[in-house]
């Protein structure tokens, strides 16, 4: 780089000392600015409140074809690669403000399910290459949808052969995986054609009761496909399981059970179920079951840092403290998991859903 005159530095020194802006900024950062100066070794930027940018020698060779069109009082877009360099200038980037803008786009595309489409330029043993907004894209070939025209193949010789006619078409696909860290976008041909999952959530509502088959069970939920449209799951939060403490789904649902549940959000896509809606609150009226003094059986459900957690009818669930006994330890030799016992009521508090108990002796 060559050797800036003090003068020269004097309007970006003031600008920084004026408005102390260059802390705002950061290497990565995308800015937009107006083409002070354009010369052959160093393109000067004014970036407002931020300062004054360069773009040098090397990079205005890089960006060349964008350059040449560009003139004093033009706004540009440009990636900050250096804060306060030797010369006291913010160094900018034109071709990485580029790529970067490029791959913040593709990432727009695949999180809103957009069909783009791309031209295959060659390809390999995986798959075809092409070109998505100047980024390289990779169809791979078990993502070949309509471009294998119904055929079947069953050698690398046929692979090789249906591949190498693709070349030079243009598809619609969708980008399925997108990773600008390792410089990797996947698109789908296969995906393009089929439904995305926010059309078809357009087709239900808040408050809608759906018939489905429960298709997989985890510690946080259970998940159900509809029976109507198979394409499509919900999640029934355990919270939303029922009205007692659930500790595992599975004891209220397995794999391929048929069940009825309410829809109770749609958002981004996703479908949040209910089977607690469908239900009548059991607390509404347990004042008319439960006193306080009474005497019941309950089976002991789990236990908690707080104390232990009974079972006392099919919804209803009672709580014994664990001052009751001393200590978590000393708990745990009293109850048994699945064991029932005889307690008596020491509280009723419907409207907090709360009993609480005391182990008879």
């Amino acid at each position: 780089m060559n050797a800036i005159k003090q003068e020269d530095r004097m309007p970006n020194d003031f600008v920084k000392s004026e408005f102390g802006a260059l802390n705002l900024l950061r290497v990565g950062d995308l800015v937009q600015g107006t083409i002070i100066e354009k010369g052959v070794r160093m393109m000067t930027i004014d970036l407002g409140a931020n300062g004054v940018g360069a773009v040098y020698r090397g990079e205005l060779q890089n960006a060349r074809d964008v350059v040449k069109s560009l003139k004093p009082g033009d706004v540009i877009g440009a990636k900050v690669v250096q804060i306060d360099n030797e010369d006291g200038y913010i160094e900018l980037s034109l071709t990485q403000a580029d790529k970067q803008k490029a791959w913040e786009e593709v990432q727009d595309l695949r999180d809103q399910e957009e069909i783009v489409k791309v031209k295959l330029t060659t390809f390999n043993k995986g798959g075809l290459l092409g070109e998505l907004r100047g980024l390289p894209a990779f169809l791979p070939v078990s993502q070949l949808g309509n471009g294998l025209e119904g055929r079947t193949i069953n050698n690398k010789e046929e692979i090789e052969k249906v591949l190498q006619e693709l070349v030079g078409k243009e598809v619609e696909v969708r980008i399925i995986d997108v990773n600008p860290r390792t410089n990797k976008l996947i698109v789908s041909e296969k995906a393009a054609t089929e439904v995305s999952t926010k059309e078809l959530v357009q087709n239900y509502q808040v408050g809608q009761i759906i018939e489905g088959v429960v298709s997989g069970v985890a510690d946080f939920g259970v998940f159900v496909r509809f029976t109507d449209n198979p394409a499509l799951e919900g999640l029934i939060h355990v919270s939303e399981l029922g009205y007692r403490i659930v500790e595992n789904p599975k004891e209220v649902v397995k794999i391929d059970d048929a069940v009825k549940a309410k829809i109770t959000d749609i958002r981004d896509g996703k479908i949040s179920l209910s089977l607690r809606a469908l239900r009548v609150d059991p607390w509404i009226n347990v004042g008319e079951k439960y006193k306080e003094g009474q005497e019941i059986s309950g089976i002991v459900h789990s236990f908690h840092p707080f104390g232990a957690i009974v079972n006392l009818d099919g919804e209803i669930q009672g709580q014994i403290h664990v001052a009751s006994f001393g200590g978590v330890e000393e708990m745990k030799k009293q109850l048994n998991i699945g064991k029932e016992y005889s307690f008596t009521i020491e509280s009723l508090v419907p409207n907090e859903r709360k009993i609480l108990l005391k182990l008879k002796s």
